[in-house]
């Protein structure tokens, strides 16, 4: 068993192309003895977003705090807090903070997809699989 405080986790920078803004915690992996997922928490800060990509796993997302819009494809969903999120495997789609505080959002993914490509959806301006988000 895991029981801990998000704040004691490391915060890192989103280093996707396309994002701007971005921070994860890693709140639990696979390093921790999670069989099949792993729980990200995510902070956007006004203004920012993540990289418009896709992948293909699916995921799951649940607002904690703030407001923003998730987009799939071209087509905007407004998020608020308690709000949550299934994006398939292969779908395009982008967080944008459209707040003024932070976005922030707890986002789960199978442990297998963190070895799987992400591609940038053309719109960023880049076609080419990424690392992953």
């Amino acid at each position: 068993m895991k029981v801990d405080h998000y704040e004691s986790v490391e915060e890192q920078h989103v280093a996707m192309e396309g994002a701007h803004g971005c921070k994860v915690r890693w709140l639990v992996s696979e390093a921790d003895g999670a069989p099949n997922f792993a729980m990200r928490q995510f902070e956007v800060q006004s203004g920012g977003y993540t990289p418009q990509h896709r992948h293909p796993y699916e995921h799951e997302v649940f607002v904690l705090e703030g407001e923003g819009v998730v987009l799939e494809g071209q087509q905007q969903h407004p998020l608020r807090q308690g709000d949550f999120v299934l994006i398939q495997p292969d779908e395009i789609h982008q967080f944008r903070n459209t707040g003024s505080g932070p976005l922030r959002f707890l986002c789960l993914v199978p442990n297998s997809s963190i070895h799987q490509q992400v591609t940038m959806a053309p719109e960023c301006g880049a076609d080419r699989p990424g690392p992953n988000e």
